[in-house]
This record gives structure tokens, C-alpha cells and sequence, in this order.
């Protein structure tokens, strides 16, 4: 080990003059002794302190550390460790571990900036949160092959990347300083390694935190065969990721393994094909549908999900939570994609609940450290389209499940052409066919919000078909409620299809007023014959007197990147399974309003005057 510097006064207070006149360079200015002499450099047996790379958190002692994948590759994967300063020799600790591939030393996403190179920050949030060197946890950040300081070909979510999560479990389990106990922490690409963890099922992973996971990695590329916006731009955003240059000043052993691509470009291009395979049954799919593969799983999981959410959606999350059998504890409500933590820029809690840190913190010290809680907390907690916050003690809670017949009707799938023929938007002009984004975003990074169908569209549909008329969808409604019900689950719509293209399923909550919120939706290819499509999972409560709005017809927003087939489709015999619950049994629990409730509800409120009733929602008016 080098010998430590001692501290110089002089060099301390020039340091500190350089840094107050903005000529440190980075987005974070060095102060003290280890300025002047330059921040050091982490190795397996050279530890850095704060003091000496202003990059390390403060409290921490950081080393970095290789040791191979699990799947006899030839993978080599790279940590970041951060170990309590001070911890005695001998001194064991429990693990909480991201792996991911957001920790490389020069950036996340890009290139952030900094000056030298030193550990990532990107859960700074979470460690000053929960305090976590002075709670007694290491941290220990793991870059998945092809990613920072790890090599090997990037395997979105597959299982190269699988084998990387069960390696770095059991490294981080058998370090003479760790106790043995691990938790996987993250959001979203950690969050989902974190749910992989839980499906490895390895002994020593003791409880897992996923913030806004996949919970099926086709359907973050695919909707049912149709592709999202992102099918190509995805691979774009991970193949640049797992390029982006690395700080020259970092240790020789990770600037050579950051370079792996340079040598092996093959890895890129095996990258992007696999995102081209539209087939949901094809292996390279099947082997990560996580939901499928959670079935009989145990690992305590903490979640977060957004019903709303804008980048990783809640699709195919029931499946998860229903083959997970472990314990379970989760927020789930009305948010776009955030921590739980995170703040609105007017300091507004973004999930509007206090203790995100708190509760996850007993979380950890509950089941890596044996300690009993000293809060009770919820199971779930809960809010729904209203704004307001329950406790449950699973998700969805269901009172009754109905299944409605809708009838049929018939559509022509030409991408809304006939419905936004002759409409004007408030500019007086005509509003575009389709505002479709770029497409070039990952997990992390996406557009703030799904693009709407515009404005006056789902009124006019409503008001277009006549007997014998065919237009780009058709609606059926229900009967106006007689008191409050709440929507919860997977909504799930069959049907029996003559003819060949997509189908776009909708729910609207209908107001009195006239006025419609699109609650829930999906698309599907469709051919001759039978379909089944499950919808997002949502929860959503339809007020006393409001209606609910069904809507099947041709795709219409930039949320999905189809080809329309111009022909006639018929459908028959459909029906709506919901999971249905009673709003007057909630029990309250603490939580304000998510900020982005009122956002999403101004976007997606539309004109749609309710149409004539064909089916209750709550058939026989007992739940």
C-alpha cells in the first residue's frame, strides 16, 4: 500500500482558493491535500478515502476489484467497493449491490464531465439517504459485461447478464469483510437485474429493491408483435453506452476492459439484431420473460411502479408479483419515472409519500441484518387515480372479477385516417397524422411522456359511425355507475377477429361533464381468429355516475411504430375481464398527490360525450 500524504496547509488553502474561483475543472471541485498532489486511483489493495479523490463519498474507503462471470465465458467483471472508513480489521458487513450498466467512471448515459476518474455517483442519493457506511453496509457497484470496467459482449437483459448477477452475488457474499448478506438495490436497468436476482434464487441474496423495473423485457421493445418507437434506438442507446470512452487517468486494468469493444465489434451488431425478433416466442425473448421465470420465488422484494409511467411500464408486473411467493412490499401509484426519493423541481416529493429512505433502510436491516422493525409499515401502499393513499397487504386486492361481454363491431385499420380527416386542432390547424419521438432512449432516459392521440380524435370517432359506416374504430359503453368502483390488475380484452392488421384497445373514465380520461391501453397484431391481450396494470377508480369507455380500432399515437394494413376488420364476441375492488374499504395511509398525476390527467382528458349503455361494469350491482 502507498504510504499515506501528509496534509499541508499551504497546498490546502491554495486548493481551496482554486476551487472558489471556478478553475477546478468537473462537476465536483476537489478541496484539501489530495487536490494538490492529484486525486489517487482505487486498486484491489490500495484503498482511496474521500480526503483523496473528492469522487468517493465521504465515510467510505473505495477499492476496485475483477473476478470472472459465472458461465465459464471468459467474462471478467469489474466492482466499485465502498467500505465504511474506520471498519475494524476482521469487521464484517452486509452487501447492498447494484449491478448495472450505469457505473461507468466518466458517466452514466455520456460522458458527465469530470476531471478524474473515481466511483460513480449515480446512488449518492440513496447512500446519504439511509446514511448507509455509518449504518454499517458496504456498497458495492458492479458493471454487467461490456459495460464500464467489465468485458464481454453486452447481453440486454439475457443470459450473459444473468450469469454476471449470480457472479456478482456470490463474490459479494464470499468477501472476508462481508457477512454473507447481499441485497440488490436499483431503478430501472438495476431494478431489473435485481428482479433476475431474485429468479436466481441463491441463498445469499437476502432481499431485493426494485424501483420501476421491466418485468418482461419484450415489452419494452414490442407491444404483442407491433414495435415501439424504440425497437432500433434502444440497441443505439446501450452500444453507445457500452463505448463510451473512459477517463485516462483511470487504473490500466479497466481502461483495457472498457476497450473491449474495439477489438470485438461483432458485440454491437449481436446487440442490435436481437432486438430486431419480433416473435415474443422466440428464445432470445423467452429467456427474459422474467414474470414467467419468477414462478416460486421467494426473495423478499421491495418494488415501486408507476401505473402511468412513461418509460418502463407496468406490463406483465401482476404475472411477477402473483409467481413471486416470497415476502412483498411495495409503492405503487400515479407517477412517472421516478425514485423514491426523488423530488419535483418545486421540492414536491415526486411519488408524494415521505420515507422512502426510512422504509427501505428497515427493509435492509430487517432481512440482511435480522433486526425487527420499529415501524410497522404497509405491504402495499398504494395510491390510485384519485390521488389518495391506502394500505393493502398485497396487490391487486379484488373483491370480484367480471368478465363483460362488449359485442362487436368493425373497423377499418388505416392508422386513424378516417377519424382525423376534417378535424382542427386550436391553431385552427390540422393536426398531424402522427408525432412519433426519436426512439433513441434506454431505461434511464426517455421522452416525459407518451405522445396523445390529438385532442378532438376519440370525440369525433365517437360521433362518426352510422349504420353501415366503417371508420378507424368503434366504441362500446357502459351504463353509468351507481356508486364509486375501482379498476385494479390486468385488465384483459378477447375476441374473435376476421381480418388482418393491429388492433388498439382503450379504457376511458367518461364524466358526466362529457369529458374522458384514457386510463389504459394496448395494441396487437391481429390476424383471423381468436385473440386475448392483457392491458397495463393499472388502478384506477371510476367515480359514482362516470361510464366506462371501450374503444377498439387501428393504432393511433406515436407509442407504437405500425404498419396500418388498410383492410376491413371484424371483430366479434368480445369481452373485458376486470379485477374489480370497493373504494369504501380502503384504510388510508400517509401520501400526498404525485405531482404528475395532474399532468397526465391534462393530457389525456379529451372530449367523448358518453354513448348509449350496453354492459355494467358491476353486473347485478354487488361487489
Amino acid at each position: 500500500m502507498r504510504a499515506r500524504r501528509t496534509a499541508g496547509w499551504a497546498a490546502s488553502a491554495l486548493v481551496t482558493v482554486l476551487a472558489s474561483a471556478g478553475l477546478l475543472a468537473g462537476p465536483a471541485a476537489a478541496s484539501g491535500p489530495a487536490a494538490a498532489r492529484g486525486p489517487q486511483v482505487a486498486t484491489a489493495t490500495d484503498p482511496v478515502t474521500h480526503e483523496e479523490n473528492d469522487r468517493v463519498p465521504e465515510s467510505s474507503l473505495w477499492t476496485q476489484h475483477y473476478f470472472p462471470s459465472s458461465d465459464r465465458s471468459g467474462t471478467e467483471l469489474h466492482a466499485d467497493v465502498l467500505l465504511p472508513e474506520g471498519l475494524p480489521r476482521k469487521a464484517e458487513v452486509p452487501v447492498i449491490l447494484p449491478v448495472g450498466p450505469y457505473f461507468g467512471h466518466s458517466g452514466q448515459s455520456g460522458a458527465e464531465g469530470w476531471s478524474h476518474t473515481g466511483p460513480s455517483a449515480r446512488f449518492q442519493d440513496f447512500i446519504e439517504g439511509i446514511d448507509l457506511f455509518d449504518r454499517g453496509y458496504a456498497f458495492v457497484m458492479v458493471d454487467l459485461r461490456g459495460f464500464g470496467g467489465s468485458t464481454g459482449c453486452l447481453d440486454w437483459g439475457g443470459p450473459g447478464e444473468q450469469a454476471d448477477v449470480k457472479a456478482a452475488i456470490d463474490w459479494a457474499a464470499k468477501q472476508p469483510w462481508s457477512t454473507g448478506a447481499v441485497g440488490l438495490y436499483g431503478k430501472p436497468y438495476d431494478a431489473v437485474t435485481g428482479l433476475i436476482g431474485n429468479n436466481l434464487d441463491q441463498r445469499a441474496l437476502k432481499a431485493v429493491v426494485a424501483q420501476e423495473p421491466l418485468w418482461d423485457m419484450y415489452q419494452y421493445i414490442y407491444s404483442n408483435g407491433v414495435p415501439r418507437p424504440n425497437v432500433t434506438g434502444t440497441a443505439n442507446a446501450y452500444n453507445s453506452i457500452a463505448t463510451l470512452d473512459q477517463l485516462p487517468d483511470d487504473d490500466a486494468r479497466y481502461l483495457a476492459n472498457s476497450r473491449y469493444e474495439e477489438a470485438h465489434p461483432e458485440c454491437l451488431t449481436e446487440n442490435s439484431a436481437g432486438y430486431r425478433i419480433a416473435d415474443q416466442h422466440d428464445p432470445f425473448w423467452t429467456s427474459r420473460d422474467l414474470a414467467k421465470a419468477a414462478r416460486g420465488t421467494d426473495t423478499p422484494l421491495f418494488v415501486t411502479q408507476g401505473f402511468i409511467e412513461n418509460n418502463t411500464k407496468p406490463e406483465e408486473m401482476q404475472e411477477y408479483l402473483d409467481n413471486h411467493k416470497g415476502p412483498e412490499r411495495g409503492w405503487v401509484g400515479q407517477w412517472e419515472h421516478v425514485r423514491g426519493g426523488d423530488r419535483t423541481g418545486d421540492g414536491r416529493l415526486a411519488m408524494g409519500r415521505e420515507g422512502w429512505y426510512d422504509e427501505t433502510l428497515s427493509f435492509y436491516d430487517q432481512y440482511l441484518k435480522g433486526v425487527r422493525p420499529a415501524v410497522r409499515y404497509p405491504a402495499y401502499s398504494v395510491e390510485d387515480s384519485t390521488g389518495a393513499w391506502r394500505a393493502q397487504k398485497t396487490w391487486p386486492a379484488v373483491e370480484r372479477s367480471v368478465s363483460i361481454s362488449l359485442g362487436g363491431g368493425s373497423y377499418v385499420d388505416d392508422g386513424g385516417l378516417s377519424s382525423i380527416a376534417g378535424l382542427v386542432g386550436p391553431d385552427g390547424q390540422a393536426p398531424r397524422e402522427r408525432v412519433e419521438p426519436s426512439g433513441d432512449w434506454d431505461l434511464e432516459n426517455a421522452p416525459a411522456i407518451d405522445p396523445a392521440a390529438p385532442k378532438g380524435l376519440a370525440g369525433k370517432q365517437a360521433r362518426l359511425p352510422r349504420p353501415g359506416a366503417v371508420t378507424s374504430s368503434f366504441f362500446v359503453w357502459s351504463e353509468a355507475l351507481e356508486k364509486a368502483v375501482r379498476v385494479t390488475g390486468t385488465p384483459r380484452v378477447s375476441l374473435t377477429a376476421r381480418g388482418e392488421g393491429n388492433v388498439m384497445l382503450k379504457l376511458y373514465d367518461v364524466a358526466p361533464d362529457g369529458t374522458a380520461v384514457m386510463f389504459d391501453e394496448q395494441v396487437s397484431l391481429l390476424r383471423t381468429g381468436k385473440l386475448s391481450v392483457d392491458l397495463k396494470a393499472t388502478d384506477w377508480t371510476l367515480a359514482a355516475g362516470h361510464v366506462l369507455a371501450v374503444e377498439i380500432g387501428s393504432i393511433r399515437t406515436g407509442s407504437w411504430r405500425d404498419t396500418p394494413s388498410g383492410g376491413t376488420i371484424r371483430v366479434e364476441g368480445a369481452r373485458l375481464g376486470l379485477a374489480l375492488d370497493d373504494p369504501a374499504d380502503d384504510i388510508a395511509t400517509g401520501g400526498a398527490r404525485s405531482p404528475y398525476l395532474d399532468t397526465y390527467l391534462l393530457r389525456y382528458t379529451v372530449p367523448l360525450p358518453a354513448g348509449p349503455g350496453t354492459f355494467t361494469v358491476v353486473p347485478g350491482g354487488r361487489l
